[in-house]
């Protein structure tokens, strides 16, 4: 037993060497991954252009490979290309270096202002970064660091790939990076080094030269001499010689039409504070030999001055604060509040207690019932103002959220016609502010179209403005509250007094406009009708002339939607049609004129319809001949009736009419349904026809509504004579036809006798109750466009004084955006705050070009070409990174740039007073400290990139490229070094 299980105790565990661990298949993956973007092979490309990689487009392209559990990304950026046509000829150039060991030594760009840190640093159009996919990875231990190094190192030279490979190791802040590049017979090793505390003997170049020689460690004797581009970065942070020129609003003044310091009627534009923070001055000097210049730590030949290049950035403060955009923010808050106007107001006027309750609840139902006396003192009106009146008791003149002066500035601001209170000068003020229109070809008026907003002089783009205002400067929610319920009660008033509404285009609903723009249009409407129906009341009905009484001619042919085919002019007469006695009945059967003749003719009319024979009838309700037409049978002129005019919608009840309709369903019965519905007008304008023209007959009708439906054919006649003969269009002649069952059903009555098509009151009423339901939210989502609307022209007329480019771009997209999202009801928030934050980027864009002319003294600049010149210079430096001074130090811009750093010094240089007095000694101790001052600060920022070509690592090896970068800042070091060898000859 014992001898049998020896064998067994000594079996031994096989391991297989042949299978690949985990660092190999690392290996093959950043190998698969490099070849997969061929990156494989000799890199080639043309010399780089000078500031290309400030100008041309760079691009990346990411994949994630893991050792082990652990992920990285590994990122190719490059720098977008033409295609070169070299490729054959470099191939048959055997010392040729690698493209990136050349753009070590390549002085085009330098110190490019926007670009990847590696491009700053080595001057690499092309590189690979392998580093840990999740923020808060990273790779610290050094052993670690130099097995990834290993692993690149191996990939690039199993695959020949000549694109250097960067490792990212220790924190991702640190920005700490090594790398590898290799080539036939030659390596380049990138290395790093990142301290926050600055060695002394590193601050200058001196010893900057003593480390770059140290490391190369070159063994000739004479060393060839080192190139150097050295970058002094001063920065200016006080502007104390310049007041920001943008003074905030005085919030109390309310002085002729203004509140805020602001008129009405427009919104404010300008940043609160300098939009301005820094200006950045970088002074560099390109290409200078070891040996021309000294700086060590005691004495220094770099005078920013003398510097050949100077350029300089501007950095923008954060989200400065700026009035337009505070306005659009402060009422887009609105839309998201929840409460109603009592709520905000408190208790409302209508919580009364006892009989007064009652009678306004009961108001328009004692309104509508028939009585024998008068009732004045239960009128709409009288209840209202009452209201008005308990509502001021309720809230004391103390708590209401606007006051007296303001309130009433507003409203002769929104209703102009309102400060002459007589009769005759209220209409013809009122009629000047209806058709003020400004020419239809502005681009900008137009735009109201594309937002679904309101015409810039109209009274709802005003009432946006004021609330808009109001919410900023005065009250807030409760301010809005108060205001829209003193505009509500204001169109009540002018309602129930005959009084139109300025500020509105004369006609029906714009359904290109918002809905409170269409409801108040819709008012308007009402108002006409209801005033020209009073005045027919009082004139003398007989002695007027039809046709001249009509001031709405014509008014709704776009809205005889439901008769498409009324091609021929319809005369319209409100004013002459209309003597009902009582405002809220549609039905006039009751009244005076219907006991008379007009009831009479309307029976014999309708019984001998039937036969085609003439009636004795007396003409009603005519405009004037239809030209030469005759009735077919008794041969009299076709005279056109005043009919009524179709009822204007605004867009809310098409769609609740639409619905109606639709749901009728399909059906035959439905069908025949839906169509009576839509044939009012059509029997209203046949009942007109009838009533005009006594004896006529549907083809009569037809030959002035449709003239399309009546088709003419010359035939011979028995006698040989060539004769026209006429006959209704196929659709005419269907069976049971709506048309010739409208025209059965016709009775001849004139259109003043006719029940109204469109009940003026009844539509007021609902216009004046939707008004009144208004949440403030809604108020705010209704008036948003407009607000939108106004803003967008604001930028643009302030942007026509300032001529920037980038500005006019961003306000197309802008109009592009906005009429996308605005014209679909309920648009996303999302949507709307996106585009207040463009409006706001380009108010803030406008301040700082403002913030900069101010500066820079171009309006002061007699000199018209420097002028131009600083113009051009200050949209370049809100447009670009960074702009060069031409002339450095020397030219216009320049002399200015450097007045603001010596002014800047002295005012830092001036010690306080107290500090001043307790200083001892002589006068003439103190006089250098004061009068010795540079005119430059210590520069903020030293950059100097060091370069030669030596061999390394022996006497005999390759002359190679040598390059160290080195940043030097308050509290950052950094050195980047790019040192190649021959690994041939070693």
């Amino acid at each position: 037993m014992a001898a049998d299980s020896d064998p067994e105790s000594e079996v031994f565990e096989i391991t297989d060497f042949t299978t690949a661990s985990e660092w190999e298949r690392f290996i093959s993956k950043i190998e698969e991954v490099l070849n997969d973007w061929k990156l494989i092979g000799i890199s080639s490309g043309k010399p780089l252009e000078k500031g290309v990689y400030t100008t041309g487009a760079w691009e990346e392209k990411s994949d994630e490979i893991s050792f082990a559990d652990f992920k990285f990304s590994i990122t190719h950026h490059y720098l977008v290309q033409e295609p070169s046509d070299k490729d054959g000829r470099e191939e048959l150039v055997e010392d040729v270096l690698p493209l990136p060991m050349q753009d070590l030594l390549c002085m085009n760009n330098d110190f490019p202002p926007r670009a990847h840190c590696l491009v700053r640093w080595y001057g690499l159009r092309e590189f690979v970064v392998i580093a840990p996919a999740a923020n808060n990875d990273a790779v610290l231990s050094e052993s670690k660091c130099n097995l990834l190094l290993s692993s690149v190192s191996i990939a690039l030279g199993n695959t020949g790939c000549q694109v250097p490979l960067f490792v990212q190791i220790h924190h991702k802040w640190r920005r700490m990076y090594v790398g590898e590049c290799q080539g036939p017979g030659v390596r380049t090793d990138f290395e790093m080094v990142h301290l926050r505390k600055v060695p002394n003997q590193y601050t200058h170049l001196s010893g900057l030269l003593d480390i770059f020689k140290s490391k190369i460690g070159c063994p000739l004797t004479p060393l060839p001499p080192v190139s150097m581009a050295i970058r002094l970065t001063y920065v200016l942070q006080d502007w104390q010689q310049y007041f920001w020129p943008q003074q905030p609003p005085d919030i109390d003044a309310l002085v002729g039409g203004e509140v805020g310091g602001l008129e009405f009627g427009k919104l404010p534009l300008g940043a609160c504070e300098d939009p301005i923070s820094e200006l950045h001055l970088a002074t560099t000097w390109p290409h200078l030999t070891e040996g021309i210049i000294v700086e060590n730590d005691v004495y220094s030949d770099l005078d920013p001055i003398q510097a050949p290049q100077w350029s300089v950035r501007v950095r923008k403060a954060d989200n400065p604060q700026c009035l337009l955009g505070d306005f659009l923010t402060e009422f887009f808050k609105l839309c998201r509040r929840k409460e109603s106007t009592d709520e905000i107001l408190g208790r409302s006027a209508f919580e009364e207690e006892g009989k007064e309750v009652a009678d306004i609840t009961h108001a328009l139902s004692k309104l509508t019932e028939p009585a024998p006396v008068p009732i004045h003192k239960l009128s709409v009106t009288n209840m209202v103002h009452s209201a008005k009146k308990k509502i001021r008791k309720h809230r004391g003149v103390d708590e209401s959220p606007l006051n007296n002066e303001v309130l009433n500035t507003i409203l002769l601001f929104l209703f102009p016609d309102a400060a002459d209170k007589l009769a005759d000068g209220f209409e013809s003020r009122t009629n000047t502010s209806t058709g003020n229109n400004p020419p239809s070809e502005n681009e900008d008026y137009n735009l109201f179209n594309q937002f679904k907003s309101a015409p810039s002089d109209s009274l709802t783009y005003k009432l946006a403005l004021c609330l808009c205002m109001i919410n900023f400067y005065h009250g807030g929610v409760k301010g809005v509250a108060h205001l829209w319920q003193e505009f509500v009660l204001e169109m009540r008033y002018r309602w129930e007094n005959n009084y139109l509404i300025p500020g509105l285009a004369n006609g029906p609903p714009d359904l290109r406009c918002c809905l409170l723009h269409q409801k108040l249009q819709m008012l308007n409407c009402c108002i006409e009708r209801k005033k020209a129906r009073d005045e027919g009341k009082r004139g003398s009905m007989s002695d007027r002339s039809p046709a001249g009484t009509s001031g709405d001619a014509g008014k709704g042919a776009d809205h005889s939607g439901e008769n498409p085919d009324k091609e021929k002019e319809v005369g319209k007469s409100w004013e002459s049609w209309s003597d009902s006695e009582e405002e809220f009945f549609e039905c006039l059967s009751d009244t005076e004129d219907l006991k008379g003749n007009g009831q009479e003719n309307g029976k014999k009319g309708g019984a001998k319809e039937g036969n085609k024979e003439p009636v004795n009838l007396k003409p009603e309700g005519r405009l004037h001949p239809h030209g030469k037409l005759t009735l077919l049978h008794p041969g009299e002129p076709l005279y056109i009736p005043i009919t009524q005019e179709p009822a204007p919608m605004t867009e809310d009840l098409l769609e609740e009419q639409s619905e109606v309709l639709a749901k009728l369903g399909t059906s035959a019965e439905g069908a025949h349904l839906r169509a009576r519905m839509q044939s009012a007008c059509l029997l209203s304008d046949m009942e007109s026809f009838k009533a005009a023209n006594p004896g006529c007959c549907l083809e009569d009708f037809v030959r002035w509504y449709s003239p399309r439906d009546y088709i003419e054919e010359e035939v011979v006649d028995e006698k040989g004579n060539i004769v026209i003969k006429g006959e209704l269009s196929a659709r005419m002649k269907i069976p049971s036809n709506m048309w010739v069952e409208a025209w059965e059903t016709a009775k001849p009555v004139p259109a003043r006798r006719q029940k109204r098509l469109f009940d003026d009151t009844r539509e007021a009423e609902k216009v004046l109750h939707y008004l009144a339901i208004q949440k403030p939210a809604d108020l705010a989502r209704h008036l948003l466009p407009c607000i939108i609307h106004a803003a967008v022209l604001k930028v643009k007329e302030e942007e026509a004084l300032e001529d920037i480019s980038s500005v006019k771009k961003i306000i197309k997209q802008i109009i592009s955006h906005s009429s996308k999202v605005l014209r679909f009801p309920s648009p996303e928030d999302k949507k709307l705050e996106e585009i207040i934050a463009q409006i706001m980027s380009v108010e803030a864009i406008i301040a700082r070009a403002r913030s900069l002319k101010a500066k820079f003294g171009v309006e002061k600049c007699e000199n018209k070409e420097e002028k131009e010149d600083l113009q051009r210079f200050v949209n370049c430096l809100l447009e670009q990174p960074e702009v060069s001074v031409v002339g450095a130090g020397r030219g216009p811009a320049g002399s200015i740039i450097h007045k603001l750093f010596v002014n800047a010094q002295r005012v830092s240089a001036v010690p306080p007073l107290d500090e001043d007095l307790r200083r001892s000694g002589p006068a003439e101790e103190r006089r250098p400290n004061t009068g010795g001052v540079a005119d430059f600060p210590p520069p903020t920022g030293r950059e100097v990139i060091l370069r030669t070509t030596v061999p390394r690592p022996a006497p005999y090896s390759k002359p190679l490229p040598q390059r160290m970068y080195s940043v030097l800042t308050k509290e950052d070091f950094r050195l980047a070094g790019a040192f190649s060898a021959d690994t041939t000859f070693f």
